[in-house]
């Protein structure tokens, strides 16, 4: 029987090390110092895991299991995302699916909904996106995950009829819209993306078409050479029932550079193609 005294072992040293002419040297290698790990620095697809598994599974002692997620999601709205950007695209990716179909529950007819980009020049990132009902989308979000806690909290908490009113009668019509006039002008070669300008005088410019299945394809849409792209930077949309206007930023001053009528009834994809060739007018008539 053999008896190892583990003072002994932890004694002894550890062989030399001869490294050769031609490979590095022994680890820690000279230029490798990297300061502690952090959560962010986890692949996107780990730290959304990670985000995943902060909500309970189990009711609580006073609350069901729903009631304790609902306050999970405030709590990633409130304090996780703001933490820093991987944590704000991870919390992002959690709530923005989680609450969509409520979202587009709440879209009011003729009015269409699309409030993630549907090309790959829309967005550059989850932070930074040209599309406007994106921004929308985020607002209900900050809505919704607050008016719910509430009303798990207290039964004496009624939730207001009218809590959702300006999101949904103005401010989504008039992102949405904003969305299609810029999909529909970059088409006419009337608005452009770029945000330090376009050559007018180019000969094309590549885009990116979506088609009734929503599967996008490449294209070439040639650029009008008297024409020279308004910025959708600049655009934004004056929006009411019976009349919508578009309206030009320059010089810190604004002002409507097309009108048009509509009906109540009638669709944002209509209103923002005549939009998108009443713009194509006006820069044709040499009024910009």
């Amino acid at each position: 029987m053999v008896i190892v005294e583990e003072k002994c072992m932890q004694s002894v040293p550890p062989p030399p090390y001869f490294p050769n002419a031609s490979t590095l040297p022994p680890p820690p290698f000279p230029g490798e110092h990297h300061g502690a790990a952090k959560p962010s620095d986890l692949p996107p697809h780990l730290l959304l895991k990670i985000v995943y598994m902060t909500f309970p599974q189990t009711p609580g002692v006073d609350e069901g299991k729903i009631e304790r997620q609902r306050k999970t999601l405030c709590w990633l709205s409130t304090q996780l995302r703001s933490v820093n950007r991987s944590f704000y695209i991870a919390c992002e990716h959690v709530l923005r699916s989680t609450y969509l179909p409520a979202y587009d529950s709440m879209i009011r007819p003729p009015y269409s909904s699309d409030p993630f980009p549907f090309s790959s020049s829309a967005s550059t990132s989850s932070c930074d996106t040209l599309q406007r009902e994106t921004k929308v989308l985020d607002l209900f979000i900050a809505l919704k995950v607050h008016e719910d806690v509430m009303v798990d909290d207290s039964s004496l908490h009624l939730e207001r009829e009218d809590s959702f009113k300006d999101l949904f009668d103005l401010m989504q019509p008039r992102s949405r819209l904003e969305d299609l006039v810029r999909h529909y002008g970059v088409r006419e070669g009337v608005v452009h993306t770029n945000p330090y300008g376009v050559n007018a005088s180019s000969s094309s410019s590549s885009m990116f078409r979506v088609n009734n299945g929503g599967i996008g394809s490449a294209s070439t849409s040639k650029w009008t050479s008297d024409l020279a792209p308004v910025p959708f930077s600049a655009l934004s949309i004056s929006f009411s029932p019976r009349r919508v206007g578009l309206v030009l930023t320059a010089s810190g001053r604004k002002r409507t550079i097309v009108d048009v009528a509509r009906t109540r009834d009638e669709k944002l994809e209509v209103t923002a193609k005549k939009l998108a060739l009443q713009l194509k007018v006006w820069l044709s008539d040499g009024s910009r």
